[in-house]
């Protein structure tokens, strides 16, 4: 998105150069992530880095008002989505933009999407790393993957505070459903890396009264004081095969390191709450009175889905007539992604995920990294950019 860069690392970009970079991640962990990872970075512009961080601003505001938890107490559309002991503070913040262009040309964020639960905070850090090492000539020493300036020791250092801090990392686990099974399984690999904790499937749980416990590699029955949560209930609730002694409605001893009510509170349901120049329209069907004419300008959402499944960009008056349970979607406003990023042929679109992270020593819910996507299809998931290039997962580094 910065002219100069982006045509330098274009002309110094070689297929050889992005398989040797690809190789160092997969050997890295000894696996080959199940996402693309795009051939580029992004290099963010000073006055988008700048609209990224009011945009935040302004939805932080919201999210900390005295009577957020009263607003969206209307998420917990079933009770045995709600878990006991829920913490005042959601621990991990991720709000997903789709870069844009206003109508003077400039570059505007636009909220796509926003979710109370932990994204690829170690991967990208990896990932970062690598475009670096492997491309680093061409990437501007001064520029950073981390918008407040923050060194990679620090960063990993906040991480290590806010998840493991005092507690001894054998017991900590990062709890997920076959975590081996899962897209985001490289990410799993280097938390346990960093931070030395155990990642396991749900499964393996042993409960004893309100005491959690798990086997390890010697056969010990290890005691869990802290749960690093990767667990989506929309997928555990279509995994009618999966046993587990514990469940989470269980009032159990431990600390949760993102709690999951969070997610419920925060991902897609607050979007009707949030009013600004960088979100769009967004409505509770259930709460409309009439229903727009130019519904060509809207997509629909399930609040609740998995990876996407259910969204609908084309949206019809019948299918909305054929919505029995209106509450439990959203209308809103169509979003126009601008080809910024230049590539080899066509333009590329891109989102960039702002991922927070609620220090608990200062109070303050900060931005602490980025993720990127980039796309030269209809929307950003995978199956709408099959058998494209410099397509896939990124990482933004901001112009300082």
């Amino acid at each position: 998105m910065i002219h100069q860069y982006r045509k330098k690392f274009n002309e110094n970009f070689s297929q050889e150069k992005y398989q040797t970079f690809l190789d160092d991640i997969i050997n890295t962990h000894n696996y080959v992530p199940k996402f693309k990872i795009s051939e580029t970075p992004a290099f963010i512009p000073k006055d988008l880095k700048n609209k990224l961080i009011i945009a935040c601003d302004e939805i932080m505001a919201v999210i900390n008002q005295d009577n957020f938890k009263e607003l969206t107490q209307g998420a917990f559309f079933d009770p045995k989505t709600i878990v006991p002991n829920e913490d005042d503070n959601a621990k991990f913040i991720q709000l997903d933009f789709g870069i844009c262009k206003d109508e003077n040309g400039e570059l505007v964020p636009k909220l796509i999407e926003l979710q109370g639960f932990p994204s690829l905070y170690f991967f990208q850090e990896l990932l970062g790393r690598m475009y670096r090492k492997h491309f680093g000539n061409v990437i501007p020493k001064d520029f950073s993957q981390h918008i407040n300036g923050m060194t990679t020791k620090e960063y990993m250092e906040l991480l290590q505070q806010e998840i493991v801090g005092e507690t001894d990392p054998k017991q900590v686990i990062l709890l997920e459903i076959e975590p081996e099974k899962q897209a985001t399984a490289v990410d799993f690999f280097a938390t346990q890396k960093a931070l030395g904790i155990k990642v396991l499937c749900i499964s393996k749980l042993i409960k004893k009264g309100k005491a959690l416990f798990y086997v390890d590699e010697n056969g010990v029955e290890v005691k869990i004081l802290k749960i690093y949560n990767r667990i989506i209930f929309d997928e555990l609730f279509q995994r009618e095969d999966l046993k587990s002694e514990f469940n989470f409605l269980d009032e159990v001893d431990v600390t949760w390191i993102g709690h999951p009510n969070w997610f419920y509170r925060i991902s897609k349901y607050t979007m009707p709450f949030l009013k600004g120049d960088f979100v769009p329209k967004s409505y509770f069907l259930s709460d409309l009175k009439e229903i727009p004419q130019d519904l060509e300008n809207y997509v629909l959402k399930p609040l609740y889905s998995f990876a996407g499944a259910g969204v609908q960009i084309h949206v019809t008056r019948k299918m909305i007539d054929d919505i029995t349970n209106k509450s439990n979607y959203l209308l809103q406003e169509k979003v126009a992604y601008s080809p910024v990023i230049e590539t080899m042929d066509v333009p590329a679109k891109c989102e960039i995920r702002m991922m927070l992270l609620h220090n608990s020593k200062t109070n303050k819910t900060e931005i602490v990294s980025n993720l990127m996507r980039l796309s030269k299809g209809e929307m950003v998931g995978v199956k709408y950019n099959k058998d494209k290039t410099w397509v896939g997962g990124s990482t933004g580094f901001f112009e300082n």
